[in-house]
């Protein structure tokens, strides 16, 4: 397979030179990305293995979210993610990153806080005025979220759409805005996925299961995993949703409209927990968002 930069986006012959080293790199360390076969520094064209159509998404699409086929597709995707995480840590060097070195509190505030509310709140839904307390709300988030340990490779987008099923083996793709980062960011983007909408059930095998593989080679990692998780699974929430504004609004592609809600509504599940109690004013927010979109037809 050829794959070829958009002549229009300023940053593509980065993206194209990432997608070479850092899919070597991943293939190097036994990571089932596909294998790189050349790049033309030139033209930025990359010549890679194909793999084939079968999306995670589509194949979870064609079963009951919770059945054993599709917890067996997650247990595959999360033991392949830590592996991932650990192997591609490894030697990784920070010059392959086209985008940001490190997910850090910074990416956290502006590119996904940040994003939040200036594509989902203002431009989509037409709020005009912040909450009051809401910015200390996404500074408290990032100040907790920005204490989990950081050295580990991070995919930044690990989602049923970045996963494929060939010749019966679960295999990765998009992995060039790989960075360092830590290891529940990318779990929470897989287990609150909205393209698949997994059952609260079915999420929280999938979350034991990679807990279980994490204290068995790492169990120094698991201690105080759960917290960790809960203030990066809200970040890449936030994320999501601004993601998904942005690319309906300003983009004009309708695909993203229809998974709004899930997203507001997996976001209003989160902080109705304890984790809420921590960040009243984004939690006020969160609850009213649902209802919101629903005015606007978009459920």
């Amino acid at each position: 397979m050829a794959v070829v930069p958009s002549p229009t986006h300023p940053g593509a012959m980065a993206e194209a030179q990432a997608v070479w080293q850092i899919g070597r790199h991943l293939w190097s360390r036994q990571v089932p990305v596909p294998e790189m076969f050349a790049f033309d520094s030139t033209t930025g064209i990359v010549l890679c293995e194909d793999m084939g159509d079968h999306q995670l998404h589509g194949l979870v699409l064609a079963n009951e979210t919770g059945s054993d086929q599709v917890v067996g597709y997650g247990r595959q995707a999360v033991e392949l993610l830590l592996h991932m995480q650990l192997a591609g840590a490894a030697d990784f060097k920070l010059e392959w990153c086209w985008d940001t070195p490190r997910y850090d509190r910074e990416l956290m505030l502006t590119r996904e806080a940040g994003y939040f509310w200036q594509a989902l709140c203002r431009d989509f839904l037409g709020f005009t005025t912040m909450p009051a307390g809401l910015d200390g709300d996404f500074q408290h988030l990032a100040d907790l979220a920005a204490a989990e340990p950081g050295g580990f490779f991070l995919h930044r987008d690990f989602q049923s759409r970045n996963l494929l099923v060939s010749a019966g083996r679960m295999r990765v793709l998009d992995f060039q805005g790989g960075r360092l980062g830590p290891l529940a960011y990318d779990l929470a983007s897989f287990l609150n996925d909205p393209y698949i909408e997994l059952p609260l059930a079915a999420r929280a095998e999938l979350f034991n299961h990679y807990l279980g593989l994490l204290a068995a080679s790492r169990p120094e990692l698991a201690e105080g995993f759960l917290e960790g998780y809960l203030w990066l699974a809200l970040q890449r929430n936030l994320q999501i949703l601004g993601a998904f504004a942005f690319l309906t609004k300003i983009k004009g592609k309708e695909f993203f409209r229809r998974y709004l809600y899930p997203a507001a509504v997996n976001l209003r599940g989160m902080l109705d927990g304890p984790a809420g109690c921590r960040l009243p004013v984004l939690r006020a927010l969160a609850a009213e968002l649902p209802e919101q979109l629903q005015h606007l037809k978009i459920t």
